[in-house]
């Protein structure tokens, strides 16, 4: 495979209504069936009025802006200082919610476009009705990435071409059977692109040659939108300090009966896990905690009982007895693991039970 990555240079400023067919093909006579058009979402959302008035500076302007952050927020994923890391409501995670204030005039704002693949096939079609080319097209945006610096250019619409290269099933050199790999290339052709157009040169439309070969499907395809991870799937769906909030959250609503099921567990992990949770007991802590392990049964590999008892009979006992236990059932959540707990009374007066399993 040789690839070709072209710049259109020409096109212009875009502003609302415009054809981009027509300027594409304006400035690129040379466009070919079989071509990857990388378009740059800005110029996408110009045409389709994807604009926002906003005060030219002032505070106004800062007020206005996150008024528009807000909107375009579907959830919020983390902050630092004044970057804000939201989920959009297309799905995709990213900085501001992809709002821009560059190369467009500071009266505006622009917004992604309201649905990147729907625009993707619309320019396709237009191309290949009005101006006879059998093109596939790629809308692309910038994007920060998780634990590396730097931008890179990433597809948030496509038409004509897969968005992944699924490689599973696939058998390596050697002879290893691939199951997980799956190439994003609608990404891929958005990065190649981006650097023949660059940020500050006026080129928005990019052209890769070479990796498709006429004719193209006759079909769209799924667009971009199956590159978006759910956050039920995502491992790192929210940044540190909110994940520590809903983390505290959620420790807050532990039911007094746990949960069950509860996973199994072997004895060792078991104890592993109930030594970290004991350590996180109140230094200073008057109660006393006694452990035992259990013998698995059932299905069950293992589970253990903790009995924790007050210093006294007292309410001040009893109440720092209650926080006490909170904390043990809150890390033992932490580890994975479900606990059950009861109030009895024996000899020794009231304590509480904490089953673990």
């Amino acid at each position: 495979m040789r690839l070709e990555v072209l710049p259109v240079e020409g096109i212009g400023d875009v502003r609302p209504g415009d054809d981009l067919a027509a300027a594409i093909t304006a400035a690129a006579p040379w466009l070919r069936a079989g071509d990857v058009l990388v378009v740059t979402s800005k110029i996408v959302s110009k045409a389709e009025g994807s604009l926002v008035d906003v005060p030219i500076d002032g505070d106004e302007r800062v007020v206005a802006r996150d008024e528009v952050l807000r909107a375009e927020t579907a959830r919020p994923v983390a902050r630092r200082g004044q970057t804000r890391i939201v989920q959009t409501h297309h799905g995709f995670v990213m900085a501001s919610a992809g709002i821009d204030a560059s190369n467009v005039d500071r009266a505006h704002l622009v917004l992604l476009p309201k649905d990147p693949d729907a625009s993707a096939r619309a320019l396709r079609t237009t191309l290949r009705e009005r101006h006879g080319l059998d093109v596939a097209v790629v809308i692309s945006d910038t994007m920060g990435r998780p634990w590396r610096n730097g931008l890179t250019d990433v597809a948030l619409g496509a038409a004509g071409i897969p968005a992944i290269r699924d490689h599973r099933g696939e058998v390596d050199p050697y002879g290893n059977e691939l199951s997980i790999t799956q190439m994003a290339v609608v990404d891929e052709l958005a990065a190649a692109g981006e650097l023949v157009k660059g940020k500050c040169a006026q080129v928005p439309v990019a052209v890769v040659r070479g990796y498709l070969d006429p004719p193209l499907p006759e079909a769209d395809g799924d667009g971009a939108a199956v590159l978006v991870r759910g956050a039920d799937q995502d491992l790192f769906s929210l940044g540190t300090a909110e994940a520590r909030a809903e983390g505290l959250r959620a420790a807050a609503r532990l039911s007094d009966h746990g949960q069950p099921p509860f996973p199994a567990l072997d004895e060792l992990n078991l104890e592993k896990a109930l030594t970290r949770a004991l350590a996180t007991i109140t230094p200073g802590s008057t109660a006393t905690f006694a452990a035992d392990l259990l013998p698995g049964d059932g299905d069950r590999m293992g589970r253990c009982r903790v009995v924790c008892r007050p210093a006294d009979s007292t309410g001040a006992a009893l109440v720092s007895l209650g926080a006490d236990v909170q904390r043990l059932r809150a890390a033992l959540a932490a580890e994975g693991l479900g606990s059950m707990m009861e109030t009895t009374e024996d000899g020794h007066g009231p304590h509480v039970v904490v089953t673990v399993r």
